[in-house]
């Protein structure tokens, strides 16, 4: 299937970002379902109590609708995560709101959360849990736009989505709605969570339940969600969202459009923060490592900076589907010339990553 979907990429590209997106998904979603491919034993992780055959999964943002979950495990991810979903649909920000930056390797997106709701995609997890479908599928959970209770948008997502989800995961972190990012204030943060770990508890026992945060925070403030995830008990950090700094050196002419930035050049700042995160959290919870992957070798600082997974999206635009075997057989060839686990790669360079000077 990947190398289908990998010849068609350059066609692709001749299209509007967001229209080649939409036709992606619905080529997945007319594939005959194909069996995940079996992983070689040392790729396996153990993290948040789950089981998942290899580190490599599939961020929030590609399947928004929760349409292909199924595609993506058979094209060779570990594990998939649909969304950003709200409660209620909405329609986000007005077109045009992806942009490539092709000369960068990037993208910048500026969404909004475009949902069509939770009952919709509810549906659609519940029909392929009737197909007795297997695989880990973490639920991505927002709020909607016009909210006037932005934490109750978000318990209403685990009490949707329970039964449902392998995992959720709390998205505090997009640039995109006015005012989300407030939520990763620390006393906002302890309300929030407080709220969503008592409706995981009460709806959804034992599935685990994680928080997106920004690249974009100051160590003071990364210092405050550290504190309050570990104090309420969240079962991992997903680091990070898109970024709403520009590095210096972007090419695109696009790199001017408001929105977050993703791809290659958000790989310094989001490994940088996943380290900073790694020592601070110190052994609590696992981390999933997010920004900038588009290569063996990035998802493997990544996992030396902190990273028990990682999950990657925007690296699929320009190297294609075939990515994620490319990344799997790279890691595994790492392993062998260290004669290696995953685990023990996981962290070893984070302490020197913290010690150089900030940003890198």
């Amino acid at each position: 299937m990947s190398s289908l979907l990998d010849l068609a990429l350059p066609f692709a590209r001749l299209l509007d970002p967001e229209t080649a997106h939409s036709l992606s998904i619905r080529g997945l979603s007319c594939l005959p379902p194909r069996p995940a491919p079996v992983d070689d034993p040392r790729l396996a992780v153990t993290a948040f109590g789950l089981a998942f055959p290899n580190p490599v999964g599939l961020a929030a943002g590609f399947d928004k609708e929760a349409e292909v979950p199924d595609a993506m495990l058979g094209a060779g991810f570990g594990f998939a995560e649909v969304g950003t979903i709200t409660p209620r649909p909405q329609p986000g920000n007005p077109r045009p709101r992806n942009f490539r930056l092709t000369e960068d390797r990037a993208v910048i997106n500026r969404y909004g959360f475009n949902s069509g709701g939770h009952a919709p995609a509810a549906a659609r997890l519940a029909a392929r849990q009737g197909r007795r479908a297997r695989g880990i599928i973490g639920v991505n959970v927002g709020a909607n736009k016009d909210s006037t209770d932005r934490a109750a948008d978000y318990v209403s997502g685990i009490r949707a989505f329970a039964g449902l989800a392998s995992y959720f995961t709390a998205n505090v972190s997009s640039p995109n709605t006015p005012g989300l990012r407030d939520l990763q204030e620390e006393s906002a943060l302890d309300a929030l969570l407080a709220r969503v770990m008592e409706a995981r508890d009460a709806t959804a026992p034992g599935v685990p339940l994680l928080l997106k945060i920004a690249p974009d925070l100051a160590l003071p403030h990364l210092d405050g969600i550290v504190a309050v995830a570990r104090r309420r008990r969240i079962d991992g950090l997903i680091v990070s969202n898109t970024t709403i700094s520009r590095p210096p050196g972007l090419r695109s002419p696009h790199k001017a459009e408001t929105g977050g930035l993703s791809g290659r050049p958000v790989f310094a700042l989001s490994t940088r923060m996943l380290a900073e995160a790694y020592v601070r959290v110190d052994g609590a919870f696992p981390l999933i490592g997010v920004g900038g992957i588009d290569s063996a070798a990035t998802a493997l600082a990544k996992i030396e900076a902190g990273a028990s997974l990682i999950q990657l999206y925007s690296g699929l635009v320009y190297e294609g589907l075939g990515l994620v075997e490319r990344i799997k057989e790279g890691l595994l060839a790492q392993l062998t010339r260290e004669n290696a686990t995953l685990p023990a790669l996981t962290g070893r360079r984070a302490g020197a990553l913290v010690a150089t000077p900030f940003p890198i």
